[in-house]
């Protein structure tokens, strides 16, 4: 395909499953030789930044001046043309083999009308200044605010290009309130009707947002989040694994229990401390894992001290991406008792590495775990469910392994990051060639129109 100037959007650029999915998107765009450009607003909290790695990141041919899907139509205009060029010299944001970063500062998580406005002019300004051939924004107040400002240039001409958004999880869930569930539908609505095509990383996506009344049917596109597959399905040797969990003070004979995820609300920490204290107190063996940092780490911290269970757990903080691999392999059960998810990609992780799988049956997790075959699943915030669960792993080593070696076969082509980027450039490319059709066909219509009159 053409080469593209594509940019992306998403609201924080934390470590966060939704963000490594961009990243790795923005990654695979560089690679196929594509400009690639990413906007993100302010990074902050325990939660760690993926901004480094961007930063970092070389790889691809330099793509230069993309010309991409409507580069004929830049090019038929030599005013605008020649405005466009003189625009992208002067900010030097060419790419070349590396993702170019944007920060948008009024582009923040939390209802904001004063910031929300003032990301939404940023982000108009930044899409006019680039001219980009596709504007792929992430999750809800980035998708909500990237595809207004996107399509109101489009409606009035000022832009060409196709408007897309990813959908990694729902922002209305039954754990809201009922006002803002209402407020979250809503506006999903109104920017459904300002995007070409809706992406979702799990089939329970689509389902939930078109039972919303959100878009319509055949704007959705389930595209599975892509991972790093090869770091997880490479085996690593019994030594090895002994002298990484001794960093940890974790034996070869403790059996650890382990997750990978933010330490905040509806991650189900406390389900897991509540289902977890008994075994733990009953088995000496059993120790916790926690790989992760955020808001809550004081307070559950606090609760092990009063359980008399402190020394049991160990907590890693922030893991960079590249290391969550390694710390993976040194778990025998990975718990996920998420109360809302796309599709989490720590449990999908997880089964590459061979680690069996215990988790909530939230949203999109269904997907990559059948219960008792290539793990267990329990109902949300069903606390006994997730100690049986955990209880029915523990006891037949084998037929955990047997678990997580389906999960393996399952999930290496599905949720590779090579076919998630080959996956979007399609769409890409369907989309802009419709676009383009579209274009045409109201040029002729107007053309024989002028003829007649």
């Amino acid at each position: 395909m053409a080469r593209l100037r594509i940019l992306h959007v998403s609201t924080r650029l934390i470590i966060g499953g939704s963000q490594e999915n961009t990243v790795l998107s923005c990654e695979g765009h560089v690679e196929h030789g594509h400009e690639t450009h990413l906007a993100f607003g302010p990074i902050y909290g325990p939660e760690g930044s993926m901004l480094e790695r961007v930063q970092r990141f070389r790889g691809g041919a330099a793509a230069g001046g993309a010309d991409g899907a409507d580069g004929a139509d830049r090019a038929a205009d030599a005013t605008e043309g020649a405005a466009n060029a003189a625009r992208r010299a002067a900010s030097g944001d060419t790419g070349g083999g590396r993702i170019v970063t944007h920060e948008a500062p009024g582009l923040v998580r939390e209802l904001n009308p004063r910031l929300d406005l003032a990301a939404h002019w940023q982000l108009r300004r930044l899409i006019l200044r680039l001219r980009p051939d596709v504007v792929h924004t992430h999750s809800s107040k980035a998708g909500i605010l990237g595809r207004a400002a996107a399509w109101s240039l489009l409606r009035r001409g000022k832009w060409r290009g196709a408007v897309i958004h990813t959908v990694h999880g729902p922002p209305f869930h039954r754990y809201e309130r009922a006002w803002r569930n209402r407020l979250y539908v809503a506006a999903e609505r109104f920017a459904a009707r300002r995007c070409h095509a809706i992406v979702c990383v799990a089939d329970a996506m689509r389902e939930q947002f078109i039972a919303r009344r959100i878009g319509r049917a055949e704007q959705y596109r389930v595209i599975r989040s892509g991972m790093e597959t090869a770091a997880y399905l490479e085996a690593i040797p019994a030594t090895e694994r002994a002298r990484r969990r001794a960093e940890f003070g974790l034996g070869e004979g403790d059996v650890v229990v382990g997750t990978v995820a933010r330490l905040s609300e509806l991650k189900g920490h406390d389900d897991l401390v509540a289902a977890a204290a008994p075994m733990l107190e009953r088995d000496p063996r059993l120790r916790l894992l926690w790989v992760g940092d955020g808001w809550l780490r004081e307070r559950l911290e606090a609760d092990f001290e009063r359980r008399g269970l402190r020394e049991r757990v160990t907590i890693t903080g922030v893991a960079p991406p590249e290391r969550v691999p390694g710390l993976v392999k040194l778990m025998d059960v990975l718990v996920h008792p998420s109360y809302r998810e796309g599709l989490p990609r720590t449990v999908v992780q997880a089964l590459l590495s061979g680690v069996p799988v215990v988790a909530s049956a939230a949203d999109g997790t269904p997907e990559a775990v059948e219960d008792g075959v290539t793990g267990r699943l329990f109902e949300v915030g069903d606390v006994d469910g997730l100690r049986g669960g955990l209880a029915w792993m523990l006891a037949d080593a084998a037929r955990a392994r047997a678990t997580a070696e389906a999960g393996r076969r399952r999930c290496e082509r599905a949720f590779a990051k090579e076919t998630m980027v080959d996956e979007l450039e399609s769409l890409y490319e369907e989309v802009l060639g419709t676009v383009r059709a579209e274009r045409g066909a109201r040029g002729r219509a107007a053309e024989a129109e002028g003829r007649v009159a």
